[in-house]
């Protein structure tokens, strides 16, 4: 740079060389392009005139990251070279695998210089351990010891996963890697120009190195970024021109020698220069060639099966927006989605789960509670056989985890450890503490414990529940006939009722002397009739067919509610009417009664931090304790998980019951310590047994039928009926009674309508006047009805006179006083002659006697006109004309 006056660099290829120039080129504003060095501890964040025109290792952490998942595969363990080319990059391939819940238990870091001694002792070490995935990131000469300790050591047969990263796949022709691994290679798109430059640089390698091996004389990836980097840097140089990187030769500014580089002076083009280099684009060799912040743009990922004679097969393609995919630009379909067969080392085609048991045969030590109380022996038990001195278990924890077992792809030797009597916090401790491998036990998954442990799926939902005696409500007998009967229907029977005697009313009273008289005497005949149908005692002889058909329906629906009504108070009175002692949580809260828990049960910690005083809390250890304790009275409630207090219904189903659940828990599961493997394997297991008949089977074995309890018939209620269930009925005898009482005002109007329209004309009454005249018109006598005609034939009657009263005008009404209720007095007119216009004749003596055709006598109740309406009307006629 001071002497030669170079105006970029191209290079170097190590990552170390790399980082060095990079430093001394951007304190002299010289830009340097490197095709090689791959390490993300070099960047251009770091050195602002450093360009990588290579793919950053970090790339392809994603990559390796989506094989894992794409695999199964929970386990993987990277080796790499111990410096910054291979220790730069585990970093982002651990975070990668972090996020796609992959676990990287432990790093096989090899010195740069390692010998062949020291990598076999690292692969004998990885073979005794469980991982059986593979990440290797060196460099050419280091990964061939690593290939051949490992075939030494037995990696290399079925079960062993093998990935490389692109440095590796780049080289093959380096390198004699062993048949069955996966490589990761930068896509290349196969193009006629690339295909040219190959061909002619392999005829030109093979003429220099006569003796060399033909796949020396491939182009790898670095090759061709280099090819893409010199073009790049040659087409910035041709864009600024001469002028641009002219003289003055040197760096400027520069005061000492050579190789001091505290007074490196600056180029003067280096900055146009860079942002020449950094502008530019073009379809290179390895692809599209554009430098983002510096850096490669990434492409597509090439997944290569490694075959014999270092060939390679394409599996597929990885990119960060799409995946993994067996073709590029062959969108989401299912045929293209995933990768092509593998063939896996020792040719195998079954694809390795990851990991094994380690080869030393230790079988997995889990922890059992030892000592628990008989009543909970069907959740589990575990005891020593003391003549064989053999453990035994069993109960429902136990036969799930051991069904769950049997659906593993694998065997996993496991043996079950007594421990002492412990809460289950402690337990949970020691399991993530690696004093035990598993425990299996009626424990419930919170969010304390997590912290700890990991925890499979819940192999059974659970919530907290509350037990509680019944108490018989038939001792509070004063009031039960109401209770049949919803306060609802109670209501709405009672409105019918009254709407039923009133159309009935409506219908009849003028037809019906037994509906007629003082107002105080039809209220009375109204309200006796309607509540006299409900024990069908009415004795009112009906006139009109209308309101007979409207008793009919409704004598239908009283019969209906009737029965059902009695079936419903002999029900509440014989049968034991059995209630909750407390009804919810809320009312053991407000309450001042104990509450019985299980001794070390979470349960005390959550109501605790519920708030609920922890004084009222008493622990049991046996469900015949919480049994005794709730019958004397010393608890008013158990408050528990649902499973316990299922076993306890179960024994003493007759006295108590469950109320609902206050609140759900994380149910119950098997604890593993952090990472484990086994936790995803064993979660899909309970998935597949939940869903299969299995899980039903043992669950009736050890907890019997869920509805037990009921079906033995310790809890009787009998629920007041509602309006809910009779609105129908209600619809049915409304609708009839609502249309028959249309039916008879309609006919009202059509007979009086010649009346009701000189009502109408005479403007000059007020309408409150009109309205009462209307009211009394329809409340008189229908003197035409057959009810009030002559059983004499003699036809002569008064009433027979007045048959076409309906047609007369409203001063010609009789008005019938015994049996109005809007009338005031009780007189008889003649009104043979009364017509509008006509003064009123002078009134006869009360009771007044008229003879009929046939020559009888008839009393005719007939009523004045009070208020001298038939007056004001002829007066209105008269000062009109």
């Amino acid at each position: 740079m001071t002497t030669q006056g170079a105006r970029a660099i191209l290079g170097p290829q190590s990552s170390v060389e790399s980082a060095f120039v990079a430093d001394l080129a951007t304190r002299a504003e010289v830009p340097v392009v490197s095709f090689s060095a791959t390490s993300p501890s070099v960047s251009a964040s770091a050195a602002p005139f450093f360009a990588r025109a290579a793919l950053s290792d970090a790339a392809q952490a994603g990559a390796i990251a989506a094989l894992a998942t794409y695999f199964g595969w929970r386990r993987v363990v990277p080796v790499y070279q111990d410096d910054d080319y291979g220790a730069a990059f585990v970093p982002y391939l651990v975070d990668a695998l972090t996020a796609a819940r992959a676990e990287v238990p432990y790093r096989c870091a090899l010195p740069v210089g390692a010998s062949r001694d020291a990598v076999a002792a690292a692969m004998y070490r990885l073979e005794s351990e469980q991982t059986r995935a593979f990440v290797v990131h060196t460099r050419p000469g280091l990964a061939e010891l690593v290939f051949a300790a490992a075939a030494e050591a037995g990696m290399m047969a079925k079960g062993y996963a093998w990935v490389i990263t692109d440095g590796l796949t780049g080289l093959l022709g380096s390198i004699d890697p062993p048949q069955g691994i996966i490589g990761l290679a930068p896509h290349a798109p196969a193009t006629p120009r690339l295909r040219d430059v190959r061909r002619r640089w392999a005829r030109r390698f093979m003429r220099e190195h006569r003796d060399a091996d033909p796949a020396q004389a491939e182009m790898g990836c670095y090759a061709l970024w280099a090819y893409d980097a010199a073009w790049a840097v040659a087409s910035a140089a041709e864009r600024l021109g001469p002028g641009d990187l002219s003289s003055p030769q040197g760096l400027v500014g520069g005061k000492s020698g050579p190789t001091d580089f505290s007074g490196l002076g600056k180029s003067s083009s280096g900055e146009k220069f860079l942002a020449a280099i950094t502008n530019t684009t073009f379809d290179g060799l390895s692809g599209r060639f554009e430098l983002v912040n510096g850096e490669l743009a990434v492409p597509a990922f090439r997944v290569v099966n490694i075959m014999d004679n270092t060939k390679d097969r394409t599996l597929g393609f990885w990119t960060s927006k799409d995946g993994l995919h067996r073709k590029l630009g062959g969108g989401a379909s299912a045929s293209n989605s995933g990768l092509a067969p593998v063939i896996w080392p020792a040719e195998s085609t079954v694809v390795p789960i990851g990991w094994v048991q380690p080869t030393s045969g230790r079988k997995l030590r889990v922890a059992m509670p030892g000592f628990v109380d008989p009543g909970y022996r069907p959740i589990m038990h575990l005891y020593v056989d003391p003549a064989t001195n053999r453990t035994v278990a069993g109960g429902f924890v136990v036969e799930v985890f051991e069904a769950a077992v049997r659906l593993l792809p694998y065997a996993l030797p496991f043996e079950y450890v007594l421990v002492g009597s412990m809460p289950y916090d402690s337990l949970v401790e020691k399991v993530g503490s690696g004093d035990f491998d598993a425990a299996v036990a009626d424990i419930t998954i919170t969010a304390n414990r997590s912290q700890h442990v990991d925890f499979t799926l819940p192999y059974m939902t659970s919530g907290i529940a509350m037990v509680v005696p019944m108490r018989d409500q038939r001792s509070n007998r004063a009031w039960v006939f109401l209770k049949p009967l919803r306060y609802d229907l109670w209501l709405v029977s009672f409105v019918f009722l009254i709407f039923t005697g009133f159309v009935v009313w409506a219908v009849e009273h003028r037809v019906n002397r037994e509906f007629r008289g003082p107002p105080s005497y039809q209220i009375g005949t109204l309200l006796y009739f309607g509540f006299s149908t409900l024990y069908f005692a009415h004795n009112k002889e009906l006139k009109s067919n209308l309101s007979r058909f409207v008793v009919v329906v409704w004598v239908f629906v009283v019969l209906i509610l009737q029965s059902s009504y009695t079936a419903s108070l002999t029900s509440m009175l014989t049968v034991p009417q059995l209630e909750p002692a407390i009804g919810d949580y809320a009312s053991l809260w407000h309450g001042a009664g104990r509450v019985g828990i299980m001794n070390n049960s979470f349960m005390r910690a959550s109501m605790t931090r519920s708030g609920f005083p922890q004084s009222r809390l008493v622990p049991y250890r046996a469900t015949q304790s919480f049994h005794e304790a709730l019958l004397n009275g010393t608890i008013g409630a158990v408050v528990d998980e649902a499973p316990y207090l299922r076993l306890f219904l179960k024994a003493y189903c007759d006295n108590f019951t469950k109320t609902a659940q206050t609140n759900k828990t994380g149910g119950f599961g098997f604890a593993f310590p952090k990472g484990s493997p086994y936790v995803a394997d064993l979660s899909r297991a309970i998935l597949n047994l939940t869903e299969s008949d299995e899980m039903s089977a043992i669950e009736s074995k050890w907890f019997g039928d869920a509805e037990g309890c009921a079906a033995q018939g310790s809890q009787f209620t009998s629920d007041s009926l509602s309006f809910s269930s009779f609105w129908g009925l209600f619809l049915i005898t409304g609708a009839t009674s609502l249309l028959c009482c249309v039916v008879h005002l309609v006919t009202f109007l059509v007979v009086q309508r010649r009346w009701i329209q000189e009502l109408a004309s005479a403007s000059h009454l007020p309408w409150k006047d009109r309205f009462r005249m209307f009211l009394k018109r329809f409340d008189n006598k229908d003197l035409s009805s057959h009810t009030f005609r002559t059983k004499d034939g003699g036809g002569g009657s008064v009433a027979g006179r007045s048959a076409n009263d309906a047609g007369a005008s409203p001063a010609g009404v009789a008005h019938i006083a015994a049996g109005s209720p809007l009338s005031v007095s009780n007189h008889t007119y003649d009104m043979s002659e009364w017509s509008l216009g006509t003064p009123s004749p002078a009134p006869a003596a009360a009771g007044e006697v008229e003879l009929a055709a046939g020559g009888q006598a008839e009393e005719v109740d007939v009523a004045p006109d009070p208020d001298g309406i038939s007056d004001q009307i002829g007066a209105g006629h008269q000062a009109g004309n």
